[in-house]
């Protein structure tokens, strides 16, 4: 593997990665509706937050991931302000369990992570349909929930390969 700290801005690149992988899935905001899969989402910003919280990279900033929030909204058409709130929460979250937790473990990390977009996805079930009226089916919450907690696994193998890369 190439050793990117003697490469300057190669290095700095690498280190922005994830914070610009972010952005780019807010703005993107893909989904399988052309597959004909109609029950099928995951939420990859929930994936990728938690997973560079938990692991502490110095360059994931929590006013970057607000900001994320801010443009998601804007994309979706949502309420603005829904998706920075749950941004921030999954960083509370994870800053919490990082500082309490001696020995990391994957499959810890896992569960909890099951318990963090569940909580999130029901405040953000009960604040659309109380407060701004809208019509959501909590099947495809249950589904989006269920599809982000085992693709986190998968990501995780993947995101630690980049750390790897990021701490060699």
């Amino acid at each position: 593997m190439i050793n990117f700290k003697t490469k300057g801005f190669y290095y700095k690149l690498y280190t922005w990665f994830p914070i610009m992988f972010l952005f780019i899935s807010v703005l993107n905001e893909f989904d399988f509706n052309y597959l004909n899969l109609r029950y099928f989402s995951f939420n990859f910003p929930f994936i990728l937050i938690f997973y560079f919280t938990i692991k502490d990279v110095k360059n994931f900033d929590y006013s970057l991931v607000f900001l994320s929030g801010l443009v998601n909204d804007t994309v979706t058409g949502l309420p603005l302000g829904i998706s920075s709130l749950s941004y921030i929460l999954i960083c509370i979250a994870t800053s919490y369990i990082r500082n309490i937790t001696i020995r990391p473990n994957p499959i810890k990390d896992w569960f909890y992570f099951l318990f963090v977009i569940s909580l999130i996805n029901s405040i953000n079930y009960s604040v659309l349909t109380l407060f701004f009226s809208f019509d959501l089916i909590l099947v495809s919450y249950l589904i989006n929930t269920l599809f982000t907690f085992f693709f986190y696994i998968i990501f995780y193998s993947i995101f630690k390969y980049y750390m790897k890369g990021l701490n060699d």
